[in-house]
């Protein structure tokens, strides 16, 4: 019996992730940083016969994208953050949140049974989510990530320059430019550090975008997984199967 092959999209505020998904397991990780989603999935489409298209996205979708699916005669599904999940949710305003962020949760649900875990991703926005040791999604912070800090600094100060660093060149800031290289990235360091002093015991995840460079910079014992939310929608869609 051939194995079912679904193409699952996780579509960021500044990027799209995919890969192909047989059963649970997910082929390479194909990025796309450009603007013309509706031809990157056309084209992912035609390079394998996919049974359908899981979608989730931080993003509003577009509904010519939705049409361009659907008229290849592909089954398509849009997680939402309603979506029936194989994690219980406790997050008091379901309607606000990304699903993206639920689907990490799942994704440690089972990476990570029976344990407190925390999900620190670092994207746009830094989001760090709690799933506690019964499969429980309780919730998390945002706050705003690297690139995001970056242009801020830029964008409501009338002198300071716009950086776009991943170095730390030392400790204290020797110019205007180290200065806010060391405070934006040493920041976020310390703000994630802070999070695992106060909760030592759990499991610490760090997925997104800048998952590799801070997971070099953390000195915590931590594990890095940069394809959790595709993980999470493998394992939603299988059971939306059954």
């Amino acid at each position: 019996m051939l194995s079912v092959v679904n193409l699952l999209l996780d579509i960021g505020n500044s990027s799209v992730k995919a890969s192909f998904c047989k059963d649970l397991s997910l082929e390479n990780i194909i990025r796309y940083d450009g603007t013309d989603i509706i031809s990157f999935v056309l084209s992912l489409i035609d390079r394998e016969e996919v049974s359908s298209v899981v979608i989730s996205s931080v993003r509003d979708i577009d509904s010519k994208l939705i049409e361009t699916v659907e008229s290849r005669g592909v089954s398509l599904y849009i997680i939402g953050n309603n979506v029936d999940s194989p994690i219980i949710n406790r997050y008091k305003s379901v309607s606000t949140l990304g699903s993206d962020r639920l689907m990490a949760a799942v994704a440690v649900k089972y990476l990570f049974p029976n344990r407190d875990v925390i999900i620190f991703d670092f994207g746009t926005a830094l989001t760090v989510d709690f799933v506690n040791s019964k499969g429980e999604y309780l919730g998390g912070n945002i706050s705003p990530g690297l690139s995001t800090r970056f242009k801020a600094l830029n964008s409501f100060t009338n002198r300071l320059p716009l950086i776009d660093s991943r170095v730390v060149k030392n400790e204290i800031g020797e110019s205007t430019e180290s200065a806010i290289e060391s405070g934006v990235i040493l920041g976020l360091i310390f703000e994630v550090e802070g999070y695992m002093r106060k909760y030592p015991n759990h499991i610490y995840v760090i997925t997104g975008g800048d998952a590799n460079f801070f997971g070099e910079k953390l000195k915590s014992s931590i594990f890095v997984v940069y394809n959790l939310v595709l993980m999470g929608m493998a394992h939603t869609i299988n059971n939306y199967a059954k």
